[in-house]
């Protein structure tokens, strides 16, 4: 035996308030939406007819509650769609002719009508349908589920539908002059046909113009103009620039605004959309591509599907054509700015960077689209990568701050450019160069390799450094580090540390080795043993160029020579930004000393007297 479900109508509308609907207010934008589906059906009947809505508020003259009254001139309903449609939970008017004509309604769930008993205990529909045989009916629904039809004593003169709301104690706010006009305004306010507002004793339009997407302009600046006045209205906020969109699937249309600020790129933004003029939702979140996190948009939809909520899209194999239409005009939009207005583009980039290269990492696209526009921090100054590659073919970088300090003047005065790849994003972005773009060349740089570019000594000058080449070499060997001599600008820089790639890494195991337990340091040594040690010491380099390493090349006393030259290692350790480590600080210690004790002994043999 079969047996039908039963309904609560009290837990259904108890669902909808608090789960389905945002807003009680909500109850207005499915009057508005029935109202309009009503119109649109009597247009298929009677081509041309225009359609009115009208709202009317109805002061009580004893201070009672207020009664609000929703009619439209549309095609009404017979007495079998009242028990059919008002009455049975799911169905819609336009179900019979939802698949043929799916477009031309908003509503399709069958439900709308019932958000109207999250403010009023009682319903009254009054309707004269213009397929019937031109009589009035009255449909009566209360909360607690039932119903009667009847028919009217207050016969309509011509066909609609009009719809009485009592208000409820607990909701009288949504029936105020001020609320109402702000709701109706709000979600109807871009309906095609007049919506006409009665209280407090006049009579007004509420949608008396079109969208300004679809206005005439004179020009371009003036239609730009009227754009950025229409999202500083809606948004409250003063937008960078306007971006006008269109999307043949969903037959969307709108405009989106270029945000001031720069939010997360995971943050998506809410936008407000329209749904055949119908306002949908202020915070639909799946109409943009993800990337498109610098714009808040406004749009209107003939195409697309509602939820059953109707505060956000249905996703399907349209929208999802429509996102990638509106993705493909805001990537237009910013290959006309790097063709047209590259300033523009950059003072966007400027303004969205961290944004901008977090999707680009996430999105090959975006990341053909924007990485030549990006800027990046060099030996040179700042650049666009588009800029560098376009004179250096080679991308030559590094990863952390102490290797940029460390290589920055000398690489500059050399000429050469390198990358400083140690701001957040910027190494990924770099790395990712020869995987999305194949023809790019990418190079990890490292002090060391700088020695390979300065000029070598003449037979002369080896032989005027042995000395110091060789206290050099017995001084820094108890360090792994080996000694180069060659000439570099600037010469105001007389020593150069350079690392192998792993150096940093190598000298911090080290250290830490240095102060750790036993069990702990035997760990450690087995990431120093990974590869060849000979690969892995570091160098340094003396330029012969500054006036203080020549001075040294002269010195004769070995002791005070190799004071010197652990001194100028120590300093250029500090230089790049090297920690040191235990015998490195008794070096410099030492070294501090011993300059101490020098001067000294050269105080106490002159008497003190200078």
């Amino acid at each position: 035996m079969d047996h039908r479900f039963q309904v609560n109508l009290r837990g259904v509308i108890e669902l909808l308030s608090h789960h389905l609907y945002s807003t009680p207010g909500v109850f207005v934008r499915e009057l508005l939406q029935n109202a309009t589906d009503a119109i649109r059906a009597r247009q298929h009947l009677e081509p041309g007819h225009p359609g009115t809505v009208r709202v009317e508020l109805i002061e009580k003259q004893d201070g009672g509650l207020p009664t609000l009254l929703f009619s439209d001139d549309g095609v009404g309903l017979t007495e079998q769609e009242l028990h059919r449609f008002l009455a049975t939970i799911g169905e819609s008017s336009k179900r019979e002719t939802l698949e043929a004509r799916r477009n031309d309604f908003i509503g399709q769930f069958g439900i709308g009508l019932l958000s109207c008993f999250m403010v009023c205990d009682e319903l009254l529909v009054v309707t004269r349908s213009a397929k019937g045989d031109g009589s009035t009916l009255e449909w009566r629904g209360r909360h607690d589920g039932t119903y009667a039809v009847r028919a009217s004593e207050h016969p309509l003169e011509r066909p609609g539908t009009q719809v009485f709301l009592i208000a409820r104690p607990d909701a009288a706010e949504y029936f105020t002059a001020e609320r109402v006009r702000q709701l109706t305004s709000h979600y109807g306010g871009l309906l095609p046909f007049p919506i006409l507002l009665t209280a407090d004793g006049g009579t007004e339009t509420l949608n008396p113009a079109p969208p300004p997407w679809r206005r005439e302009y004179a020009s371009v600046a003036e239609r730009r103009k009227a754009l950025l006045a229409y999202g500083r209205e809606v948004f409250n906020t003063e937008f960078v620039d306007c971006i006008p969109l269109r999307a043949e699937a969903g037959q969307v249309e709108g405009v989106a605004f270029v945000l001031p600020f720069s939010p997360h790129f995971n943050a998506r933004q809410k936008h407000r959309v329209y749904l055949k003029d119908m306002l949908l939702s202020e915070s639909a979140e799946n109409l943009l591509p993800e990337w498109a996190f610098f714009v808040k948009c406004v749009v209107n939809a003939q195409g697309l599907r509602p939820t059953a909520s109707r505060e956000s899209f249905y996703e399907d194999s349209t929208l999802a054509r429509a996102r990638e239409s509106l993705g493909q005009v805001l990537r237009q939009y910013l290959v006309d700015l790097a063709h047209g207005e590259p300033r523009t583009l950059q003072r966007l980039i400027a303004l969205h960077g961290l944004s901008v290269k977090a999707l680009a990492l996430d999105d090959d696209d975006f990341f053909r689209l924007v990485i030549h526009w990006l800027p990046f921090e060099t030996t040179l100054g700042m650049m666009t990568l588009g800029h560098y590659r376009q004179t250096y073919p080679t991308v030559r970088y590094v990863t952390t701050l102490d290797s940029f300090r460390q290589v920055a003047r000398v690489a500059a005065a050399q000429g050469l450019c390198i990358i400083n790849g140690a701001y957040t994003h910027d190494t990924a972005l770099l790395e990712k160069l020869p995987r999305v773009l194949p023809d790019s060349q990418l190079e990890l740089f490292s002090a060391a390799q700088l020695p390979q570019r300065f000029d070598e000594l003449t037979p002369e000058e080896h032989q005027q450094v042995a000395r110091l080449r060789q206290v050099a070499l017995e001084a820094l060997e108890p360090f792994r580090c080996q000694v180069t001599l060659k000439k570099f600008l600037p010469v105001e820089v007389p020593t150069l540390y350079g690392d192998v790639d792993d150096g940093a890494f190598r000298r911090d195991v080290e250290r830490a080795q240095e102060e750790s337990d036993e069990l702990y340091a035997s760990v450690l040594e087995g990431a120093l043993a990974e590869s060849p040690e000979e690969e892995q010491k570091p160098q340094l380099c003396f330029n012969l160029l500054n006036p203080v390493v020549r001075r040294l090349a002269r010195v004769r006393d070995v002791a005070q020579l190799k004071l010197s030259v652990e001194m100028l290692y120590v300093q250029a350790l500090l230089l790049g930004h090297r920690p040191l480590n235990a015998r490195e600080m008794a070096l410099l210690n030492r070294g501090l000393l011993g300059l101490i004790a020098a001067r000294l002994d050269e105080d106490e043999g002159t008497g003190g007297v200078h």
